[in-house]
């Protein structure tokens, strides 16, 4: 380490804060400082990712490998949301969730009119799925792999209006989920819906060329996002994809609640708003003879209405200042290397570990899921809670399998430690 890593590192370990101090926190808050460094960090600094571990609530008498669901939020977000509502209850005022729009769009490289506030993926997806001028016979475009949240609102709107939907089973490589994709084309498409990253297996899917593909054949893509935001970092923009839904509470680590929406904002009046309320329109007036609606607001922000809790909110702006002081970059650095070793060595493990998820590297991300071919998955889900880990089982698509997903808190060690307790069983 280099002597200001050092001299951080000593800061930390000593109680000393300098810079890094949360200010008017108090002195037995856990939340006593940031990790604030713009340089490099390797994969594989333990000290530096151990003072990471150390902001996090996360017991220490088991070991979490379930980021995929719930992501743990650090004390300064917990920090965050517990001085908002003692400021805003002490005041008896409801401001402040607007502050975390321009911080997501920042955090997407997107225009701060493309994002509409949700309280979770399923949420963007159904405003998405219900909003788009569908109509009997036309065809959306999704995998086998989906989750509930993304699953069910497209096949409710096949229900209530008979649009069609054709899925794939995603292949181990980019090339190949493109190549299938494409073939399930004809003059009826209308929407690929997709996960970015697959919630069953982690695979990452090339969301760039499958956004052209859609592009060149005059096709609305919307994206699933509920595994890419704070796992890997990524531009919006330059995905060039219509819409994409996301949840904060796993890997931005957000409070639980709290979602967003990115509509291309010349997608906007492409999607019909269903539900609105205050802030979403552009006038309204009752006391004219008819009364007047006015329309929309020109933003995302037509999606989003009425009070919301300001404290979460203002809390995900702490998360994306959290995730921005430790810089994506190394995030994404670290979790790539966890998830890397973890499936290199089951692999290890031989003819009995069934890898789901594919082994190009651009093809996955910090998500790995396998089968044993001579235990039950949910047998194997009862030695792993008893070993003392936190996983989850994939009974979605039939997979039955095992599901990791370590995030920056986690460590080698951990990921060691559940390989032996695969070992004992595979």
């Amino acid at each position: 380490m280099g002597t200001s890593r050092r001299h951080f590192i000593a800061q930390v370990s000593q109680g000393m804060i300098g810079t890094w101090v949360l200010n008017a926190l108090p002195e037995t808050s856990h939340a006593r400082y940031i990790i604030a460094k713009d340089e490099k960090i390797t994969h594989d600094d333990e000290p530096f990712w151990n003072v990471v571990r150390d902001q996090f609530p996360l017991t220490r008498d088991r070991t979490y490998f379930n980021n995929g669901t719930i992501g743990p939020s650090p004390y300064p977000v917990i920090e965050s949301v517990k001085r908002a509502m003692d400021d805003l209850d002490g005041r008896g005022e409801y401001d402040g969730w607007e502050t975390a729009r321009p911080k997501i769009a920042k955090f997407m490289n997107v225009d701060e009119t493309e994002i509409s506030l949700t309280h979770n993926v399923t949420e963007g997806i159904n405003i998405v799925a219900g909003g788009l001028p569908l109509k009997k016979g036309d065809e959306v475009i999704m995998t086998t792999h989906e989750h509930a949240g993304n699953a069910l609102p497209w096949l409710n709107r096949a229900h209530l209006d008979d649009i069609v939907i054709k899925t794939f089973k995603p292949a181990l490589t980019a090339d190949e989920n493109l190549n299938r994709i494409n073939d399930l084309i004809t003059s009826r498409t209308k929407v690929i819906a997709i996960p970015h990253i697959t919630c069953t297996a982690g695979h990452v899917f090339p969301i760039k060329e499958i956004a052209k593909l859609g592009r060149d054949k005059g096709l609305w893509v919307f994206f699933d996002g509920a595994h890419g935001p704070g796992m890997i970092p990524f531009n919006l923009h330059d995905i060039g994809c219509d819409f994409y839904a996301t949840c904060c509470h796993k890997w931005m680590c957000g409070p639980k609640g709290t979602g967003f929406l990115y509509v291309r904002k010349e997608m906007l009046d492409a999607v019909q708003a269903h539900w609105i309320g205050a802030y979403s329109d552009s006038g309204w007036d009752l006391t004219v003879d008819p009364p007047q609606f006015k329309g929309y607001v020109p933003t995302a922000h037509r999606y989003d209405f009425a009070t919301q809790s300001a404290p979460i909110y203002i809390g995900l702006g702490a998360a994306i200042d959290f995730l921005y002081h430790i810089g994506m970059d190394n995030i994404a650095r670290r979790n790539k290397a966890l998830a890397t070793h973890l499936q290199q060595e089951l692999l290890k493990l031989g003819d009995n570990i069934e890898m789901l998820t594919p082994t190009e590297e651009h093809s996955r991300g910090a998500v790995i899921g396998f089968r044993l071919k001579n235990v039950t998955y949910d047998k194997f889900g009862e030695h792993a809670s008893k070993k003392g880990f936190r996983i989850r089982l994939v009974g979605e698509s039939h997979l039955n399998s095992i599901r990791i997903s370590t995030h920056l808190y986690n460590n080698f060690d951990e990921v060691n430690r559940f390989v032996e307790a695969v070992k004992e069983l595979a």
